[in-house]
């Protein structure tokens, strides 16, 4: 047998036995480090890492959650919400959690998938007529603009879409063409802007390969948000509000910010290389998305903001098997469904890991999950926030800071990973 399915066929089940001991758990304080498994010693690494990240200009702030059985052991803030005007950033400001959103879109799909409103490996264009008749790009000639497709060999279905093997891309090499203009944007403008427009524009474009044969990271999940849409009868927002974030107790977060809260978002920073001055982003629309008092799409994919203590309640949940606080969203089989590989042969990227649905699933031979166990569920989001999930030692870690470009995102949430694994006893 291939070494890499072996490994993988035991990553998944150590994630099938860990689900099926884990009991249901709301997160309570640790009394200690050392009564939840930690060493208080070791893990002073992890803030003077996340100081001197700091301190060096590398990070304008951090934020971050560890909880080991359900007790919280490391819930700290370091850094600047606005450096500017040096103001000390706190553990429940708002953070942009761009593709964090997606682990929730796809826990809303399921819910639906659970009352029975689809199967799985549905075709798309059974519920968008947009996606009928699919085609695969073949060859494009940007100087003549012409290109040329051919049908795909099987329609996209909901699994490709949760497991980001659809074939459709964030970028794409014929925007300019089929949309015109320069700086082309997917996104539909105006005060009506809806994600229906946004998916719609996105099936005018040919898919990048055939379905299920490599993994294309793209706006899979804002697709499947659509679907939400139309299986509920409701907007994204909405069934967000009263049937995940409402029960969970997630008050703190929002596509756009209700007045009130608009004072804790955190300013958004670039640090285009490790050499350059941290900045303001000179992205406007990303620094003030979450801010926009009139907008009504409803990004499935990018587009929540929020503390980091309401996203460790999804953490939470899933590592309960679909539970937290005495809410259950999903059923435990159904967590174990998502956490499965859904894309056989292929990798993400150049990760060596695997993709469930919504859910990267760290292997035995990951290049990125370091010390995480096989089986963890891993995540982040484009403005520097990340999460794992480990079921094996029932721990979730998460950390978040706002900044893009960002050439220190990657040594930032993996040597955070890696500090709060060397403090585990």
């Amino acid at each position: 047998m291939n070494k890499l399915l072996f490994l993988t066929g035991i990553s998944c089940c150590l994630v099938y036995i860990a689900f099926a001991q884990t009991h249901p758990r709301q997160f309570s304080v640790a009394a200690s480090p050392q009564a939840a498994g930690f060493s208080a010693e070791r893990l002073k690494k992890v803030d003077s890492f996340l100081q001197a990240a700091v301190d060096k200009g590398l990070a304008p702030n951090a934020v971050t959650f560890v909880a080991h059985k359900g007790q919280i052991v490391h819930y700290k803030a370091f850094g600047y919400s606005h450096l500017e005007n040096r103001t000390p950033v706190k553990k429940d400001d708002i953070f942009r959690w761009a593709s964090q959103t997606k682990l929730i879109t796809t826990i809303a799909l399921m819910m639906l998938y659970e009352e029975g409103r689809f199967f799985l490996d549905d075709p798309i264009s059974k519920y968008i007529p947009a996606f009928k008749d699919a085609k695969v790009l073949v060859s494009y000639d940007r100087h003549k603009a012409t290109y040329e497709t051919r049908p795909a060999a099987t329609q996209p279905t909901i699994r490709q879409l949760l497991s980001h093997s659809a074939g459709i891309p964030y970028d794409h090499p014929l925007d300019s063409l089929l949309f015109g203009g320069h700086g082309f944007s997917v996104f539909p403008t105006g005060e009506k802007s809806s994600l229906e427009t946004l998916v719609n524009n996105i099936a005018r474009r040919p898919l990048l390969h055939d379905p299920g044969t490599q993994f294309t990271y793209g706006f899979n999940t804002d697709i499947a948000g659509r679907l939400v849409e139309i299986f509920s009868g409701q907007t994204l927002a909405d069934f967000f509000r009263q049937r995940i974030l409402q029960p969970l107790g997630m008050q703190d977060t929002w596509f756009y910010l209700p007045p009130a809260k608009q004072s804790r978002l955190v300013e958004l920073y670039a640090l285009p290389a490790l050499d350059s001055p941290i900045r303001v982003s000179s992205h406007n629309t990303d620094r003030h998305f979450a801010l926009s008092n009139t907008s009504t799409l409803y990004m499935g994919g990018s587009g929540l903001t929020g503390p980091i203590g309401d996203y460790a309640k999804i953490c939470q949940l899933i590592l309960n098997g679909g539970e937290f606080n005495g809410v259950r969203l999903l059923s435990r089989k159904t967590v174990d469904l998502m956490t499965r590989n859904q894309i056989g042969n292929a990798l993400v990227w150049d990760r060596n890991d695997k993709f469930g649905l919504g859910l990267q699933i760290i292997t035995a031979d990951t290049h990125y999950g370091d010390p995480a166990s096989p089986g963890s569920l891993t995540w982040g989001g484009a403005y520097c926030s990340e999460y794992t999930i480990d079921p094996k030692e029932d721990l979730i870690l998460l950390v978040y800071t706002n900044a893009m470009p960002y050439a220190y995102y990657g040594e930032f949430v993996r040597k955070f990973r890696i500090l709060v694994y060397q403090a585990l006893n």
